[in-house]
């Protein structure tokens, strides 16, 4: 079934795209100009392809066909050194998650313990997301939850045509390429981490990674992912002076132990977890349509109080915010790699 049968409107408008410095819009912190990301033509051997597509996880599920391809081992063993780059593994621990929107001292809180995860080491960039757009995946209505299906026509760039909602034709800025991807939602964020074979965090995850509160004897508990006080030559945060987001290798200053980057500060992230709150009256907070937790403030938040590893809000599911994007996770039981 093809998305085909939803008709996209045409685009009228003319998109210019000019070459020359990205000087960034002082709303979005997109570039005002453009300059297309050229595709990237895939080989025609199926396994070879999906190892471009980075579909790592997805190549090492199937070790049948591994088994009959005739570089099966050197195919698998490239699958398993990228992954091993790209991913760190979070520990045991327990995070205390605020039920209340002001999350003053003594309100309703809920404890929850986090078995260990692998998660993304880098938020997913411009570059990995073209290679899920190229592949038509927003066609492919396998990744989308069936309610979703008539909104797909929706999610288009400033072009009209499917991506990102900054990107042009179909393409993203070749200047922002290793930039965290923006303007997406939460369903399309879901679709490409599924894609992968991967998933998003949970936010419980999201904050153990983000703490570091591991079950031990230390017992130490952090604010941010470098320590307990805020240091703003560790993460892009608005006093950070950037205006715009920053290439997603950036920072190491700010990692949490493990090596995971910017886990505070460049973009907002996406989590798995539906955002459930009360107000100080301990009434139940509802959104105009469902919502999902983000967490970790991005290159616009002003108040340094909500860019910590305990603060956390909502987004509504089909928001495509120039301020939030997304990286993936998965358990350890699927990772049959860290056998290898």
């Amino acid at each position: 079934m093809a998305l085909k049968l939803f008709a996209r409107q045409k685009e009228t408008t003319q998109t210019p795209r000019t070459v020359g410095s990205a000087r960034a819009d002082t709303v979005s912190g997109q570039p005002v100009e453009f300059e297309p990301a050229p595709a990237e033509p895939l080989d025609a051997d199926p396994l070879r392809a999906m190892l471009q597509l980075e579909r790592y996880c997805v190549i090492l599920r199937d070790r049948e066909v591994l088994a009959q391809h005739a570089e099966g081992d050197l195919l698998m063993n490239e699958a398993v050194r990228c992954l091993e780059g790209r991913m760190a593994l979070v520990p045991t621990g327990i995070v205390t998650i605020p039920q209340t929107l002001s999350a003053q001292p003594g309100d309703n809180e809920e404890d929850i313990d986090v078995n260990p995860f692998l998660l993304e080491v880098r938020a997913v960039s411009n570059d990995q997301f073209q290679k899920f757009v190229d592949a038509e995946c927003y066609e492919d209505l396998d990744l989308w939850p069936k309610d979703i299906w008539p909104h797909l026509i929706e999610l288009h760039d400033l072009t009209g045509k499917p991506g990102p909602r900054y990107w042009r034709d179909g393409r993203h800025d070749r200047r922002l390429s290793r930039h965290p991807v923006v303007g997406i939602s939460w369903f399309e964020a879901n679709a490409y981490a599924r894609w992968i074979g991967q998933r998003l965090p949970t936010e419980a995850e999201w904050q153990m990674a983000a703490s570091w509160h591991i079950k031990s004897s230390a017992d130490i508990l952090r604010r941010f992912p470098w320590g307990d006080a805020m240091d703003i030559t560790r993460c892009n945060i608005w006093s950070t002076g950037k205006a715009g987001t920053c290439p997603v290798e950036e920072f190491h200053s700010g990692a949490a132990p493990n090596r995971v980057l910017q886990l505070i500060g460049n973009v907002w992230e996406w989590t798995s977890t539906e955002f459930n709150s009360a107000d100080d009256n301990g009434c139940v907070v509802f959104g105009e349509m469902p919502m999902y937790t983000i967490r970790g403030g991005s290159f616009d938040t002003y108040f340094e109080s909500q860019a910590t590893a305990e603060f956390r809000t909502g987004q509504i599911s089909l928001a495509r915010a120039h301020n939030v994007g997304f990286r993936c996770a998965m358990d350890v039981a699927e990772a049959n790699w860290l056998d290898e």
